[in-house]
């Protein structure tokens, strides 16, 4: 059966490859992670009156902007609102419990918007389908919808065209109707080219759900391969993930990701042509912590090696032994090479194992070279048959890339 082809939109966002998840809001203040109303049970009317504080006072799109491209991220999805009913848009006048009506006093929304498009980043907006704040949630949920589909229609057409609208929430009541096939054909009225997406949660993985989602998740989980023979529409995949253990910051959370692991992941994500949405969970005041700021622009100085790698190369029928895998595009095949030794003095060289042979299957294509693109060596290799067999030369010292990515052509 055929695979169908993508839509424009589609495509695009395939292309774009990693984007930055930012988790923000109220809870950011008490510094326990996004559900902190509802874990620690804290009456809503009291959790409420943290907008009192809520200041953004450091707050900068551009800056946010600046440093997902900086880490090499081509799109941002912003919390516009979380579960706790705060947002961060003006609401028009649905609710006052939006940043306008704060301390702060302004449409955040609207000031990373510009700060995207000055950097060149496509804004996207996560937003919420469950309500803590709302009573109607649970007391009338027509009401809610309502309030719901209009809050997403201020969005829709209030910041000119938008990359995406990323929900989370369905799952809260599975036997309900959420009335999609309305807040879809909303959104394509205004946003005909945003990607839409519903967050199937942690316990369903890749599941597609309504026709008109444009791309699946996987949440805090390596997405797997999607079969897209005979499928309707072709559908984009999507891995969320934290940088620690919370979405919202977690002031005592000292679990963080290191550079290698985001490469690792990255790689992962791209080896099956999934997107790689990494998440921030800036502070009470609205700065991107400088761990992760730093984490984030280390591995955007790993991508700079070989961005056409990383954004244009699509998974392949190549395969490769152990963690190795191959992605390429019309003209060329790209080798990823994990757990690659060090060459050097054996008195401070460590790690020296994984130099030697590397073997990939279903190697089709006539070879003409093979270079490692970081310091373009050429690579001895042998090819016969469908079956590429590369050296694999170690790292000089000084020098680990994590995973180390081979030209073929």
């Amino acid at each position: 059966m055929a695979i169908p082809t993508p839509v424009a939109r589609i495509t695009r966002f395939e292309k774009m490859g990693y984007g930055m998840f930012i988790h923000w809001g109220l809870y950011a203040q008490l510094g326990q992670g996004e559900w902190v109303q509802h874990l620690r049970k804290i009456p809503m009317d009291e959790y409420a009156q943290l907008k009192e504080k809520f200041t953004a006072e450091d707050f900068d799109g551009r800056k946010i902007a600046q440093i997902a491209k900086a880490a090499g991220m081509k799109y941002i999805t912003l919390t516009s609102r979380h579960h706790d009913g705060f947002s961060l848009y003006d609401t028009k006048g649905l609710s006052d419990h939006d940043a306008p009506h704060s301390p702060a006093g302004r449409d955040l929304v609207a000031e990373l918007i510009e700060g995207c498009r000055t950097e060149g980043i496509a804004p996207h907006f996560y937003h919420t389908t469950l309500d803590w704040y709302q009573p109607s949630f649970e007391e009338d949920f027509d009401a809610y919808l309502d309030y719901l589909n209009q809050s997403i229609e201020v969005l829709c057409t209030s910041y000119g065209e938008i990359g995406g609208l990323w929900f989370d929430g369905n799952w809260s009541k599975p036997d309900a109707d959420w009335k999609e096939n309305r807040l879809y054909s909303m959104i394509r009225k205004y946003q005909p080219e945003a990607m839409i997406v519903n967050n199937t949660g942690l316990h369903s993985l890749g599941h597609i759900g309504h026709p008109e989602i444009d791309s699946v998740t996987f949440e805090q989980g390596r997405p797997s391969p999607m079969d897209r023979e005979g499928m309707e529409k072709y559908v984009a995949t999507e891995m969320c993930q934290t940088m620690n253990r919370h979405w919202g910051i977690g002031a005592e959370d000292f679990n963080y990701t290191s550079p290698p692991g985001i490469i690792e992941n990255l790689c992962s994500c791209r080896k099956v042509g999934a997107n790689y949405l990494l998440n921030v969970g800036p502070t009470a005041a609205g700065k991107i912590p400088d761990y992760e700021a730093a984490a984030l622009s280390r591995v955007g100085e790993w991508i700079a090696t070989h961005p056409e790698a990383i954004y244009d190369a699509k998974p392949s029928k190549i395969k490769g032994t152990g963690a190795d895998f191959a992605l390429e595009t019309d003209d060329c095949v790209y080798l990823f090479i994990h757990n690659l030794g060090a060459i050097g003095d054996a008195n401070v060289t460590v790690g020296g194992g994984g130099v030697g042979p590397r073997g990939f299957t279903n190697f089709d294509r006539p070879v003409a070279s093979v270079r490692w693109i970081d310091n373009e060596e050429e690579l001895r290799f042998a090819h016969e048959s469908d079956l590429l067999c590369i050296e694999a030369t170690g790292y000089p010292y000084g020098v680990d890339r994590v995973v180390r990515v081979a030209e073929v052509k």
